[in-house]
């Protein structure tokens, strides 16, 4: 018989822990939240899986270990004020809520957020507040932000969202423009945005943050 508990402590001990993820905080908070919850019920036997999963509508839910990286590179801590970006399901952020102070989850569908404000208080996750607006233009109302973090892969991150960023912030992402994702750092310092890749990872290109078309005559 299927068991969660059982499934999130492989995840812990089989996906995450052999390929170098040490945050003692991130291990224990993917090894709590209850991935199974945000998927629909047919896939929650498979929510522990390290695959992405399609969730229809150009939504998914992805794969343990890249989020695990993703989360790590940002070095979150408990006064960090996180902004969140591409994440569909809300599960990264109730990860994320577990290690910062404050957590802001982006969405664009106003029914999405709806459906994810049901779901914050059932996994404790009270330092979560869901937002609707446009990912690529982030919240500049409530900038600056210690980390933002962008849960899928983009060709560019939108200029507008590196502004966005305090001093020593950090936005964490994959870029994969034409070549094998990498998680990518880029960090605000006093002498500008430095930028440099952590680790591997593919995952499925986030639609909504696709540079828009460019037209020439």
């Amino acid at each position: 018989m299927y068991d969660p508990a059982e499934a999130r402590r492989h995840m812990v001990e089989n996906q995450l822990k052999p390929n170098r993820i040490h945050d003692r905080r991130l291990l224990e908070a993917m090894g709590e939240i209850p991935r199974e919850l945000f998927v629909p019920p047919t896939l929650r036997n498979v929510a522990y899986v390290d695959e992405d999963l399609p969730l229809g509508d150009g939504r998914f839910l992805i794969e343990p270990l890249a989020l695990a990286k993703l989360v790590q590179a940002a070095r979150i801590g408990p006064e960090d004020v996180v902004l969140v970006i591409g994440d569909a399901t809300g599960y990264a952020a109730a990860v994320v809520a577990r290690l910062a102070a404050t957590v802001i989850l982006l969405v664009s569908d106003p029914e999405e957020a709806r459906a994810l404000d049901k779901l914050v208080p059932e996994v404790g996750a009270d330092n979560l507040v869901v937002q609707v607006g446009d990912p690529r233009d982030g919240l500049p109302s409530q900038a600056p932000f210690d980390v933002i973090l962008i849960v899928g892969a983009v060709r560019r991150v939108p200029p507008g969202l590196l502004d966005q960023l305090a001093p020593g912030g950090r936005l964490v992402t994959v870029l994969a423009d034409g070549r094998p994702g990498e998680v990518t750092l880029f960090e605000r310092t006093p002498h500008g945005i430095g930028r440099r890749a952590v680790d591997d990872a593919m995952v499925p290109e986030l639609v909504a943050l696709r540079p828009p078309p460019v037209f020439t005559l």
